[in-house]
């Protein structure tokens, strides 16, 4: 009888780990497969610009120096390059054919593996001189892919798998093309989360992972806006924040309710928020050059402002220091709980890539291709180096295992033709 009572006792307490088909299926859908030392998504795996310390990418290249390899892209497109695993996935298009793709590419070779069309036809003529009709960062969850595409004057997400199958695809909202359209897929848990400012009034939205279906959805204001949703573990909670369309707000990620929202910011930003787990930093430039560092507890508190431009460039913190750099060229370092400014150093060009923080270096480069290294040291400004590479760079560069993946145009035949580099020593 007492074997019989310890095996009934037993079988109660490991009774909890004993999971339903149904909820071993919940708990694979919301798995994240992805490493460390990937680039699964825009702005890197913290969603701050901040890489895998632990590398060491060079400080010197040339069109032959330091070069791994480079591959042709077909299209255009602004989409930063996405590293999981083996594999490297961009977002392009091709205006002649109009055509929105998705290309795989190996890591170690270059070679591409496949192309996906996700789009053929519908597309607009209107939008900024700079924008393209490819200007979203793919977001990988480590079995499927994600991106969002502005097509026939709505916004759309599909989902694919690793291998360039189309497995779902989902409209969040109609979509008036004002300046163009930016914004990438946020994963978080069991959904992937999405956003389409624009004039029409547009939306936010968490889709599942799985098959695409709305969870929740938050209408917005009628006003065009490019930025990301971002999401940070800040003030004790998890929240996707939204800045522009004259607001600031935050969103619980996996319900949609609105945890708190301001008025703030300014009406069109495209920079994607940071913060220091305390402050969010906010940023735009239209109808005014605005920054901002504010209270993310839903006080609505507003710490410090000034009317500095970081209106395409996102902005980089370290510790007690925030980092960014103008779209004229002016690298700047704050005192991030202040605003009070440290230093400032000239760099040059037109800037619209992100500065992407490595250890203690900064790496950013201006759309005539040149990037600039220097320290993050918040005493001073120290340039370490300067390289150029091809004749225009508008994408985010990706830095993973002490190689950087960049998308250049260069002049071939005459023509503008984007590449995909492998820089490395």
């Amino acid at each position: 009888m007492n074997r019989f009572l310890v095996v009934c006792l037993l079988l109660i307490l490991c009774q909890p780990a004993l999971l339903s088909a149904g909820e071993k299926q919940a708990a694979s859908a919301s798995a994240i497969n992805v490493k460390s030392t990937d680039w699964p998504w825009w702005r890197g795996p913290q969603r701050n610009g901040i890489a895998n310390p632990n590398q060491n990418p060079p400080l010197k290249w040339t069109e032959t120096e330091n070069i791994v390899w480079k591959t042709p892209i077909s299209g255009r497109g602004y989409s930063s390059p996405t590293v999981v695993g083996d594999q490297i996935y961009l977002a392009s298009a091709d205006t002649k054919t109009e055509t929105q793709f998705v290309l795989c590419y190996d890591r170690t070779t270059g070679k591409q593996l496949w192309k996906t069309i996700i789009h053929k036809g519908g597309f607009s003529k209107k939008g900024n001189k700079k924008s393209t009709h490819a200007s979203s960062t793919v977001a990988c969850d480590g079995e499927r892919l994600f991106i969002n595409f502005i097509n026939d004057g709505a916004a759309y997400t599909t989902a694919l798998s690793l291998k360039g199958k189309q497995l779902w695809q989902t409209k969040i909202t109609d979509y008036i093309i004002h300046q163009g359209y930016g914004s990438s897929p946020a994963i978080f848990d069991s959904l992937v989360i999405v956003s389409a400012d624009n004039k029409g009034g547009g939306a936010v939205a968490g889709l599942k992972r799985s098959d695409g279906s709305v969870v929740w959805k938050i209408a917005r204001p009628k006003r065009p806006n490019y930025p990301s949703p971002i999401i940070l573990d800040i003030a004790g909670k998890e929240q996707v924040l939204m800045t522009g369309c004259d607001l600031v707000t935050s969103i619980e990620p996996l319900t949609g309710k609105k945890l708190w929202e301001i008025e703030g910011a300014t009406t069109e930003c495209v920079t994607s928020t940071v913060s220091n787990g305390e402050l969010i930093l906010t940023s735009g430039g239209y109808p005014k050059n605005h920054m901002a560092a504010v209270k993310a507890d839903g006080s609505g508190e507003v710490l410090w402002e000034n009317n500095n431009r970081m209106y395409v460039p996102s902005m980089l913190i370290k510790g007690d220091h925030l980092f960014s750099v103008t779209d004229n060229g002016v690298a700047i370092c704050w005192d991030v709980n202040t605003g009070k400014q440290i230093w400032k150093g000239r760099l040059g060009g037109t800037f619209s890539s992100s500065p992407v923080l490595v250890g203690d270096r900064i790496y950013v480069t201006n759309e005539g291709g040149e990037t600039y290294i220097y320290k993050a040291n918040p005493k001073k400004f120290e340039l370490l180096a300067e390289n150029k590479l091809g004749s225009e760079v508008f994408a985010t560069p990706t830095f993973c295992d002490s190689r950087i993946f960049m998308r250049v145009s260069e002049e071939v035949d005459g023509k503008r033709q984007e590449m995909l580099y492998c820089i490395g020593k």
